[in-house]
């Protein structure tokens, strides 16, 4: 081609793109706007809206025992809820799915099965339950919740993973097995074979302390001594004449506390008998989440919770946001909302989701556990995350934490 000819040819091109529409105009013309705004429309119609129930009982506590140099928190878990909500309404904007929280608090004198069959009655199919764990066995037995969907958010007891478990019930905290099993782990690392045992008097300090004498036993561990506290405090008895008198024996490595309550566990620190560490329900403590936990993009979502809460994220807050987002990320990935389809997904061998713990959360499949890696956290620092280095399983290290499929009590 001459040059003469390309100087024609490109005037021709610039002139017909002179004449025509730019694309911006073309963009925002009135016949593009409006098959814009009609498809928005229609996205509209097309989009799935998933409620989901919060279902909580406001425990009697009595206030006066808190410290008073702890935060009041009035409502742990359900701006965990809230938080998941956001988070599943980001995804939903792609995968035309929406999702609500509606939020039940009942009060501690009325009943908790009342409300949740009132829920069941609005159609409502996914339930999350912040409940004791006898209530939460009370209504996962009731005909209303045959077919649905029940997140447990608060409860730690065996027994609900084991003679008690329900197929349609899934747990999110970590049970007390998988705690105690996450202590022995890190104790048996140290070499602290030799356990003290300091165990309170309410039912779930009971609970507590016979998942470490289990885990005493799994791991190798010695119980030297195993004792119960229960004195009372007066202007006679104080912390440093009872503490001393009560932690007295020959030798031990370390101290372990079933204090679920802080009734006492915080009191035997600096006043033991022998100059050791405390664990359990004090000192370092197996949690499913603590406010130093910062890795693996854990400070992301901390800073985010506390920006909604004005408080740092509790264990019920944690659990409930996995509740939401094990929903919603279930939904994104069978493109389904149905129950049936999304139990039967979640309990499968394909189901997996991020929890900023460095490891993909599944449930186990005998007994509907969240498997999750548990912290071992003090009071300002993280000191350990179990399963701890050189403990193995054949399929999945989580698994060594709590009960395996061979040790499960749970018939379905």
């Amino acid at each position: 081609m001459s040059t003469t000819q390309k100087v024609t040819q490109t005037l021709l091109t610039l002139c017909l793109a002179l004449a025509s529409p730019s694309p911006w105009a073309r963009k925002n013309s009135p016949d593009v706007t409006a098959a814009r705004a009609s498809n928005q429309a229609a996205e509209k119609t097309a989009t799935t809206t998933v409620t989901i129930a919060y279902l909580k009982q406001q425990p009697a506590n009595d206030l006066t025992q808190q410290p008073f140099f702890d935060p009041i928190i009035t409502e742990p878990g359900i701006n965990g809820a809230r938080l998941g909500i956001l988070d599943n309404n980001t995804t939903g904007q792609f995968t035309r799915q929406s999702y609500k929280l509606k939020e039940v608090i009942v009060p501690p004198e009325n009943q908790a099965t009342d409300a949740f069959k009132a829920l069941t009655s609005e159609g409502l199919t996914y339930v999350i339950l912040d409940l004791s764990a006898d209530l939460i066995d009370q209504i996962a037995q009731l005909p209303e919740a045959r077919n649905l969907l029940l997140l447990d958010v608060s409860s730690r007891d065996d027994s609900l993973r084991g003679i008690r478990c329900r197929r349609n019930v899934l747990h999110l905290q970590p049970s007390n097995a998988m705690r105690a099993d996450a202590l022995a782990q890190y104790l048996m690392k140290k070499r602290w074979k030799r356990w003290f045992l300091a165990v309170g008097d309410d039912p779930e300090d009971s609970l507590l302390a016979e998942a470490i004498r289990k885990s005493a036993r799994k791991f190798g561990a010695k119980l030297v001594s195993d004792k119960l506290w229960n004195h009372r405090f007066d202007d006679r008895r104080t912390p440093e004449s009872e503490v001393p008198v009560f932690t007295q024996q020959d030798d031990y490595d370390v101290i372990v506390v079933a204090d679920e309550k802080k009734t006492f566990g915080d009191l035997i620190a600096y006043r033991s008998w022998l100059p050791r560490p405390v664990v359990g329900s004090t000192g370092m403590s197996a949690v499913s989440w603590d406010k130093t936990h910062e890795a693996w993009g854990a400070l992301q979502l901390q800073n985010r919770f506390h920006e909604l809460a004005g408080y740092w994220m509790t264990e019920t807050d944690y659990a409930a946001w996995l509740a939401i987002r094990a929903i919603g990320e279930a939904a994104t990935r069978t493109k389904s909302v149905d129950p049936d389809v999304l139990k039967t997904f979640i309990l499968g061998p394909q189901f997996s989701m991020a929890g900023f713990k460095g490891v993909p959360l599944s449930f186990r499949a005998w007994d509907n556990q969240m498997r999750q890696p548990v912290l071992l956290a003090g009071e300002r620092s993280l000191v350990a995350v179990a399963p701890i280095d050189g403990y193995l399983h054949p399929k999945n290290e989580l698994d060594t934490l709590g009960s395996d499929e061979a040790e499960s009590t749970c018939k379905f």
